[in-house]
């Protein structure tokens, strides 16, 4: 960084968590903002995820190197790491544009990149949900869950609810189903400017309910919440040449 005449920002936990001292080309203890070039993300898709709902919207880009299990949102392998930054720093990177779906219900709203899933608390018995456009109430089921996926989560959890595959540049999202106690369940590929309602028809039992992986809040019987397709809200930096069906 200090060789490429970049400066580094780093937040108190980074600050901390590194042990770091005041030196040139450092500024430490600072709050996260959008007035940077480039966001760093050092971990696994985890890390890469919380990197880009940080900085959703904002345009800047996520330079992600993978230090987690299987990293598919990575710009590039930790073994590649040197070689990595230095692209960085010389702006040797294309900029790939990931939609999100925006959640909103009774208690806030969130955005998520990968997906938004829901599942029947521990102890409790399955989970009664019914999906909707409009309207139009499209499937019910009594099941362990549902997930709904962007292109760019369709590959995690909805993948292996045997859900399809989505590449990425197709506008929409997915909704499949975590063990469902049907014959007939199948997976809806929803276009992107219809918004889905997931109902909680369970008379007597909630439904935890978690964005990327992290939980978000709690559907009670009888709620509901809302999903929409948003477009341009990650920015994730990628190797010239890299492909979606390479990764």
């Amino acid at each position: 960084a200090r060789r490429a005449g970049a400066v580094l920002r780093l937040n108190p936990e980074e600050t901390r968590k590194h042990g770091l001292q005041p030196a040139p080309g450092l500024e430490l203890d600072a709050e996260l903002a959008n007035d940077v070039d480039l966001c760093f993300a050092l971990g696994g898709d985890g890390t890469i995820l919380t990197a880009l709902r940080t900085y959703a919207g904002s345009g800047v880009p996520v330079f992600a190197v993978n230090f987690g299990e299987i990293g598919f949102l990575a710009t590039v392998e930790r073994e590649h790491a040197q070689e990595g930054f230095r692209r960085a720093f010389a702006g040797e990177f294309e900029v790939l544009s990931l939609p999100g779906i925006a959640l909103s219900g009774g208690s806030g709203g969130w955005l998520a990149i990968n997906d938004v899933s829901m599942h029947r608390q521990p102890g409790n018995r399955v989970a009664d949900l019914a999906y909707a456009v409009a309207s139009d109430e499209v499937g019910r089921v009594r099941c362990d869950g549902l997930v709904i996926a962007t292109p760019a989560g369709s590959t995690g959890y909805n993948l292996a609810n045997g859900g399809p595959v989505m590449a990425w540049g197709v506008e929409g999202f997915v909704v499949s189903f975590i063990a469902p106690h049907s014959l007939t369940a199948r997976a809806l590929v929803v276009a992107p400017e219809d918004v889905l309602a997931v109902h909680n028809r369970s008379l007597d039992e909630s439904v935890d309910v978690t964005i990327d992986g992290r939980p978000a809040c709690v559907l009670p019987p009888g709620g509901q919440i809302a999903a929409r397709f948003v477009d341009h809200q990650g920015s994730l930096a990628q190797i010239a040449g890299t492909t979606f069906y390479q990764r």
